[in-house]
């Protein structure tokens, strides 16, 4: 697979794509809580939400008109969708109805998944559809974590824990109720899993729409927002830090700890690749260990130009080549969500594959 970018009278690839979150979270966490407020919330005119299941969310008093058979037009122009088949269906349903003019029109998704679901083949979804590739793009994965069982459920859970592991923002909830001496040991356990997530609290569903979104490569075209996804300005601590400093992708990334198979793997390369190196290592590691490669997220020089890439499991996403890095730091540099992997074999297979592929031979 060959990076796509904005070169030269080149469209950028990501132009024009619907954004899409998604909002994940164990049984209990508040998602329900959080679609509910959100759905009354003026920010949300233009979204479309997709929900399991509608009995859990009482909209009627906000109901003006049946858009379609399962999807409800809101007084403050939020679509609400009940997933009737799967999310597949529905989301063709949602672009079809909405390119005819059945529906209004919308500019954002955000899918809420069920309790117990992995949110993996979701994000796969969208990268493997011929179809949902070309009209809507991965914006995000949201994982609200209850903090006053969560500490529970990360030590008995593997759903929990790999809804942990794929969240690009990790949503505190119910501290109202645990108390603040709950929230460090439990930032401590999800920080274990994931440390390159930013963290966010609420309250009661308390969030605002805006928080939810921007969080994925929404352009080609590089910016302060290709920084953001990046890991720039981090959230390990102050989650007011700013700082666009070029210190991403794991430059702030606190030491592995012991206690858990689950880790954030941070790993940076000196020297450029060609593509055929790249593509080959990635292949390779895959093939390997696949199921234990929770996310792969990055920024790759290929002969001096950045390319931004993204894994789940055993799915890579469509690279895309930037039109220009974004700061001053020009290395590779990958961060890898594994179980049970250590840095140092990642790397050495990356080693031993590029000294079959020189780059003369590009």
């Amino acid at each position: 697979m060959t990076p796509a970018g904005p070169g030269p009278f080149v469209r950028d690839p990501l132009a024009g794509k619907l954004p899409v979150t998604l909002v994940t979270g164990f049984l209990g966490s508040g998602k329900t809580t959080l679609i509910a407020r959100l759905l009354t919330h003026p920010g949300m005119n233009r979204v479309a939400v997709v929900i399991n299941e509608v009995g859990e969310i009482g909209i009627d008093h906000d109901l003006v008109s049946m858009s379609s058979e399962n999807v409800s037009l809101l007084a403050n122009g939020c679509l609400c969708c009940v997933v009737r088949t799967d999310l597949q269906d529905t989301l063709r349903q949602l672009f079809g109805q909405r390119r005819a003019g059945r529906i209004a029109d919308f500019d954002r998704v955000i899918i809420e998944t069920s309790g117990l679901a992995d949110p993996a083949p979701a994000v796969q979804t969208l990268a493997t559809d011929t179809m949902l590739s070309t009209h809507y793009r991965l914006d995000g994965v949201v994982t609200l974590v209850d903090t006053v069982n969560g500490a529970r459920q990360l030590s008995t859970s593997a759903e929990c824990r790999k809804q942990i592991a794929l969240a690009d923002l990790i949503v505190l909830t119910k501290e109202d109720l645990a108390g603040s001496d709950a929230v460090g040991p439990l930032l401590d356990g999800v920080r274990t899993i994931n440390a390159s997530a930013a963290v966010r609290r609420s309250c009661m569903g308390d969030l605002d729409p805006s928080e939810l979104t921007g969080l994925g490569l929404g352009s080609a075209r590089a910016g302060a927002q290709t920084l953001r996804f990046l890991g720039g300005g981090l959230d390990l601590g102050d989650t007011q830090q700013t700082n666009l400093d070029g210190a991403y992708l794991g430059g702030r990334l606190p030491g592995a700890r012991h206690d858990s198979s689950i880790r954030t793997l941070a790993l940076t390369f000196e020297q450029p690749f060609n593509w055929s190196a790249f593509g080959t290592s990635m292949e390779a590691l895959i093939a390997l260990r696949g199921p234990d490669l929770f996310r792969v997220k990055g920024i790759v020089n290929v002969d001096g130009d950045p390319v931004v890439v993204q894994a789940v499991q055993h799915i890579v996403h469509p690279p895309v080549r930037l039109d220009r890095w974004p700061g001053p730091d020009r290395r590779t540099r990958l961060v890898f969500i594994t179980r049970g992997m250590r840095a140092e074999l990642i790397r050495g297979l990356f080693d031993a594959v590029g000294s079959l592929h020189p780059r003369d031979q590009a």
